[in-house]
């Protein structure tokens, strides 16, 4: 790399590192950034810059379906669904070894597949399991560990609020990345599953069985509980899939649905109502101040040539595709410790997506990478959002926490590890069906 390159990373990186430490938010540090690196290394004019990459980012109409699947899960996460989700499945899986610990991977998953967000499913679901789980003497290391690992899902099985962002950046389908999640998403979700069914072998005492019993009629009609979720579920990808309707028509769709829902559960008011309309608002507006900043900084990045430059340094060290992706890995990892996910995608995305095109890696592929190496970091202290959910649930330690969801976290590795081994697992379905 050229010495006055050198220098302008230096000087950029160093800004950000320094207003980062310094507590100010992600979205206004990027926006310094950028501004420190185009006004003493640059002579374009910042200002004009600057509204031309926020109209240029703001006006896209893909980032409507943000704010409609945010405001589908604010709606589900007032409406009863985790209650109806914990009747549905208590026939059916009491008797199993893990007993109702699967509950906390089954639910996340069937409420990923609706809500779109890490937080809100781990919120959802865990409001109601672990309450559950303490007056039936499970152990709590595996109910809060079990819960922090399954609750990541929200990011990884379609859709999600974070493959959306990604598929912008990246100028990919959303419908095909939201294809792409979804072997991986209910691979990982399997895993957790053989994972709490061999402990429950090991060690039945983590799990007490009910002493109730069911018949399998009674199971069969308890399934009418998890009709509203699974019908959300068709309605919201099954559009997608079906080419339907578009990610941002089926958002809506899904808005409308979890209304119904709401209502004829007698569980949305309209003080609940204007608070999930405030949530999405104050949610979609965190997101997309981190968006346009970091869209402004990958423009400043772009005219400074410092992008180029860093793929082309990587480039001459000739590192093997496998090598540039382990470190990248470490890299997303070492972040995910100090950002949420979504400033890491949209930091890091300019400079990475380059890098890994040229390697040969497929962005949708490397899409569904970052997202695994999100959820991490969703369990990683000191940021992790999945650990102050939980901590706000249960008032456990931070670090406490971490240690329970440590099992889930090296199973989340490995799932990293199977799809970069495989990659088929995560293209198989945007390579063979049809997107539109």
């Amino acid at each position: 790399m050229q010495p006055e390159l050198a220098l302008m990373s230096a000087v950029v990186f160093g800004v950000l590192f320094l207003s980062l430490s310094a507590g100010v938010h992600v979205g206004f540090s990027l926006f310094l950034v950028s501004f420190v690196g185009m006004t003493f290394f640059s002579s374009l004019p910042v200002g004009n810059n600057m509204a031309s990459s926020l109209w240029a980012t703001v006006s896209k109409w893909e980032y409507v379906a943000l704010p409609l699947f945010i405001f589908m899960g604010e709606i589900l996460f007032r409406s009863g669904v985790s209650e109806r989700l914990f009747q549905g499945l208590v026939p059916w899986l009491n008797r199993l070894p893990g007993g109702l610990l699967l509950m906390n991977v089954v639910a996340c998953t069937l409420f990923a597949a609706v809500s779109g967000s890490s937080a809100a499913t781990t919120a959802t679901v865990g409001k109601i399991t672990l309450a559950e789980f303490e007056k039936l003497g499970y152990d709590k290391r595996m109910a809060i560990g079990s819960l922090a690992g399954a609750g990541t899902l929200g990011f990884l099985i379609p859709p999600s609020i974070l493959m959306i962002v990604y598929a912008i950046l990246a100028d990919v389908s959303v419908g095909k990345m939201f294809m792409a999640g979804f072997i991986p998403g209910f691979m990982l979700a399997a895993l957790f599953i053989v994972y709490i069914v061999f402990e429950g072998l090991r060690r039945p005492e983590i799990a007490p069985r009910l002493q109730q019993t069911f018949t399998w009629s009674e199971r069969v009609i308890a399934l009418k509980d998890l009709g509203p979720t699974i019908g959300l579920i068709l309605m919201v990808l099954g559009s997608i899939y079906a080419g339907i309707a578009t990610p941002t028509e089926a958002a809506a769709l899904g808005v409308l649905g979890s209304t119904v829902f709401a209502l004829l559960n007698r569980a949305l008011t309209w003080k609940g109502f204007v608070e999930a309309a405030m949530g999405t608002v104050k949610t979609n507006a965190m997101i997309m101040l981190i968006v346009i900043a970091a869209s402004f900084l990958a423009r400043v990045m772009g005219f400074l040539g410092i992008p180029m430059a860093i793929t082309g340094a990587v480039t001459n060290m000739d590192l093997s595709p496998f090598v540039l992706i382990f470190y990248l890995a470490l890299v997303y990892l070492i972040l995910g410790c100090l950002l949420d996910g979504f400033s890491m995608v949209v930091m890091t995305l300019p400079i990475a997506l380059p890098m890994v095109s040229q390697a040969g890696w497929d962005p949708i592929w490397f899409g569904i990478f970052i997202v695994l190496l999100v959820e991490l970091a969703q369990v990683t202290p000191p940021v992790g959002f999945n650990l102050f959910v939980i901590q706000g649930l249960t008032g456990e330690s931070i670090y406490s926490i971490t240690r329970y969801a440590f099992p889930f976290f090296l199973i989340m590795c490995l799932a990293t590890i199977l799809i970069t081994v495989m990659p088929g697992i995560v293209l198989f379905l945007p390579d063979y069906m049809i997107t539109k």
